[in-house]
């Protein structure tokens, strides 16, 4: 271990209350993306960002325009040309916060309870921000950093990333780098380290029914009228089979199977039957027959509904057979699969299925591909060894459920893989109330990515 090395978690670990002062002053911000007026705080949310970077002598700190909200950019590139460059993306924004009741403490008043900070993007992402902003200063205060590094922290991520190829795109030269490093996943648990190799893509459709040209009256034409939310009902219904699999006509066509290595290396995770049950409280859990619901969430296709609108939905009772109907659907798509393929594989379903009684439309909306990095990289190689410096055990290799669109957008704009991990825990809340990011996983995050620089310079 380097003298360097030795001192730059030596800090980290004496500097723990000013970096949970700056992570509550940094979550304090409601940086709500979806939010037309919180676009002050997005702004000061950016600017807080680039504070961070200029304190820390970081160069060419820009807060760069999209076409909706800024990206924050940084770099220091002191390590010499013979060190790897490293990109390492991140988001400042936030989800909306709402329903408020449910909050046992305000979100944007961040609270330390336990072990855990409470605040909404405590977890989902501004504590994984910091943890690699707080292991970058612990190097540049004790000998520099031993790579070069470069920072994209945008503000769009919450609501699908809408302007960030295009920005990609725009300056291939300025985020020009060997790895990208993507901090936006999670741990399986608090003493389990993890390292996520693939992610599944998205396709997010509305599908829209038409029926009479206005709302009736049930009684006098029910029965004769084919009602929309009926119809929508059954088209949805008839979307899965009674093995749980898609019935989308050449759905599974491009599907990857799963490899014997990568199905072991799923069986490690702690995240069988009782976990799930566990952790949604749903009375029994249903998925695609012959995998296990490990396999399900991170390497197979779903097709979900995600909400249904049709008629009178208030309190009390109204008799009226709805004109119109309509689902918002989204795939979460693996490996080889295309979002344009699938759009037409359901445009497909709905023009062999839906009867000539009603009128539809298909909107496709977000999308974007799966990606998966190769588990062997030297760069993944050099965050293993980090994490099992750190944690005392060997990570686990998973791949995620959910998606990143900027890890596919690398991919394709800059032609380089991304290393992904993540301290959030699965019970952090992401997305609801009383989001929270547990402390000792946050403090361990900084150390492991301290020692994950030092493995990359070598």
């Amino acid at each position: 271990m380097s003298v360097n090395l030795d001192h730059a978690l030596a800090y980290a670990q004496n500097n723990r209350q000013r970096f949970l002062a700056e992570l509550i002053d940094f979550v304090s911000i409601p940086s709500v993306s979806t939010d037309p007026a919180a676009k002050p705080d997005i702004q000061r949310a950016a600017e807080w960002v680039a504070g961070q970077l200029l304190s820390m002598g970081f160069e060419k700190v820009q807060i760069l325009p999209t076409a909706g909200h800024p990206v924050v950019y940084g770099e220091m590139l002191t390590a010499g040309p013979d060190k790897p460059t490293v990109l390492i993306y991140g988001h400042y924004d936030v989800q909306p916060a709402e329903p408020f009741d449910l909050w046992k403490s305000p979100p944007f008043e961040p609270v330390v309870r336990g072990e855990n900070l409470y605040g909404r993007g405590a977890s989902d992402m501004k504590g994984q921000v910091l943890t690699s902003l707080k292991s970058a200063e612990a190097w540049i205060r004790n000998g520099g950093l031993p790579i070069n590094v470069k920072y994209l922290i945008e503000g769009e991520e919450e609501i699908g990333s809408p302007n960030l190829g295009k920005f990609i795109g725009a300056h291939k030269d300025l985020l020009a780098c060997n790895i990208a490093i993507n901090p936006d996943t999670e741990m399986v648990g608090a003493d389990d380290p993890t390292i996520t190799y693939g992610l599944r893509g998205l396709a997010y459709f509305e599908i829209r029914l038409q029926g009479p040209e206005h709302d009736l009256h049930s009684g006098m034409y029910g029965g004769v009228v084919h009602n929309p939310a009926q119809v929508l009902c059954e088209l949805v219904a008839g979307m899965h089979d009674a093995q749980g699999r898609v019935t989308l006509p050449g759905y599974y066509d491009r599907v990857r199977p799963l490899e014997t290595e990568e199905r072991a290396e799923m069986a490690r995770l702690p995240m069988d039957e009782d976990f799930y049950l566990q952790q949604t409280g749903a009375p029994a859990l249903r998925g695609e027959a012959g995998y296990t619901p490990a396999e399900c969430v991170e390497g197979r296709p779903t097709l979900e509904v995600n909400g249904l609108l049709s008629g009178f939905t208030g309190e009390g009772q109204k008799t009226v057979l709805p004109a119109k109907a309509m689902a918002k659907i989204s795939m979460r798509l693996v490996p080889d699969q295309d979002p344009d393929e699938v759009y037409g594989q359901l445009r497909q379903y709905l023009q062999e299925k839906a009867p000539n009684t009603v009128r539809w439309e298909l909107i496709q909306m977000a999308s974007g591909p799966a990606s998966i990095t190769d588990r062997h990289l030297p760069a993944v190689t050099a965050l293993a060894d980090a994490l099992q410096a750190t944690w005392g055990k060997r990570p686990i290799f998973k791949r995620e459920g959910g998606s990143v669109p900027v890890v596919a957008q690398m991919q394709t704009e800059l032609g380089v893989e991304s290393v992904l991990t993540g301290f959030g825990l699965p019970d952090d809340n992401l997305h609801a109330p009383n989001e929270k990011i547990h402390l000792p996983t946050f403090y361990r995050g900084i150390e492991a990515f301290i020692r994950f620089y030092d493995n990359l310079s070598r």
